[in-house]
């Protein structure tokens, strides 16, 4: 059923819903996806002595600040970035936020994103194509996606949830990993050292920055690769920065907030994690258990769900078709051996790397 309030409602503008609305436009609000439930989830997979125990030199800590003091990138006054308090303030406040995606059918880059505030049950609309609504795309159909960022860890069985979150750190660890092969404690004890492509560390260095109608770069600021899984380029600042503030330009104006807070790191690569992409599905369906391969997929190698599959949605272009004696896909692997270790947990039989696989 087409909505004329939608129709015309404006990009940026808010409206706080009814409980007959939020049922009827967001499937409602699930109390299994509650922050304090996310929490709980967060808590109970992995308790915070082991993650401390996982990641002694993530920038910010003692060991890391006894390191780094006399290297170029050293901050003086780097705080804990990847704390455990700020993994969990991150899961606390994404519980919060359902995110939906309008396309027109067959033309998934015609789209509209809206976020919705569960709690104040405010509705905002982040994004809208120019030709979503135009005369000739009124007869086509819409399709909808709607995540509750809340369903984190929260979906299929224990044991999936565990190799989900499993899976979530051990690829941020290798994104942001630092140490070398004869570093201290091995180099798998230096996941989660930088927070911020090395390069541009203490520089004035601008980058990343394109043309865009809805997300425009502001002049100086540059738009490098930042946080856990490194956002990068004006219009993903400014996409995320509208689920998570309901503005595009709070992170468009300020991309250095990433970096200073690491909390909002925790919870764009969460965001990342949990939303689907134009033909290629989320981490989280995939770990879950709630991703089928389409025809395309299957044609591609893409057909067993895991570890392998992570690293294809997250960087397939570089790193499809390879094995364990790639350094990179070794050390994701590394970095997912020893969680699930620590967890308690096998992977074997997984496919944990991606060997026979083309991108999505």
């Amino acid at each position: 059923m087409r909505n004329e309030a939608l129709d015309e409602f404006i990009v940026g503008n808010s409206r706080v819903l009814t409980e007959l609305e939020v049922t009827s436009l967001w499937g409602g609000i699930d109390p299994q996806f509650s922050p304090d439930k996310a929490v709980a989830a967060v808590q109970n997979i992995l308790p915070q002595e082991q993650f401390e125990q996982l990641f002694p030199y993530r920038i910010g800590t003692k060991k890391w600040h006894k390191h780094a003091t006399n290297q170029p990138n050293y901050k003086v006054d780097q705080a804990d970035y990847y704390s455990y308090n700020n993994l969990i303030a991150a899961v606390t406040d994404i519980a919060n936020i359902k995110y939906k995606v309008e396309y027109r059918q067959e033309e998934t880059e015609n789209r509209r994103v809206f976020r919705l505030d569960k709690e104040t049950k405010t509705e905002t609309l982040i994004y809208q194509s120019d030709s979503f609504n135009t005369s000739s795309n009124e007869m086509v159909p819409i399709i909808s996606k709607t995540v509750d960022f809340g369903s984190f860890l929260k979906e299929g069985s224990d044991l999936k949830r565990k190799h989900e979150l499993a899976a979530f750190l051990a690829n941020i660890s290798h994104e942001t990993g630092g140490g070398r092969p004869n570093s201290l404690g091995g180099p798998l004890a230096w996941g989660l050292y930088w927070n911020e492509e090395i390069n541009y560390i203490n520089t004035k260095t601008v980058n990343y920055v394109e043309a865009h109608d809805h997300f425009p770069p502001v002049p100086g600021r540059s738009y490098h690769g930042r946080g856990p899984i490194q956002l990068s380029w004006n219009y993903n600042y400014g996409l995320i920065s509208g689920i998570i503030y309901s503005t595009k330009d709070k992170l468009l104006q300020q991309p250095e907030l990433i970096v200073n807070d690491g909390k909002l790191g925790f919870m764009t690569a969460i965001l990342f994690w949990m939303t689907e992409h134009p033909l290629v599905p989320s981490a989280h369906d995939v770990m879950v258990g709630k991703w089928t391969p389409s025809e395309s997929d299957i044609s591609k190698g893409l057909t067993e769900p895991g570890f392998g599959i992570t690293i294809m949605i997250i960087n397939g272009k570089l790193e499809g078709n390879l094995d364990k004696s790639d350094r990179r896909i070794g050390r994701r692997i590394g970095f997912y051996r020893k969680i699930t270790k620590k967890m308690g947990i096998s992977i074997k039989g997984e496919k944990v790397d991606t060997l026979g696989m083309s991108p999505f």
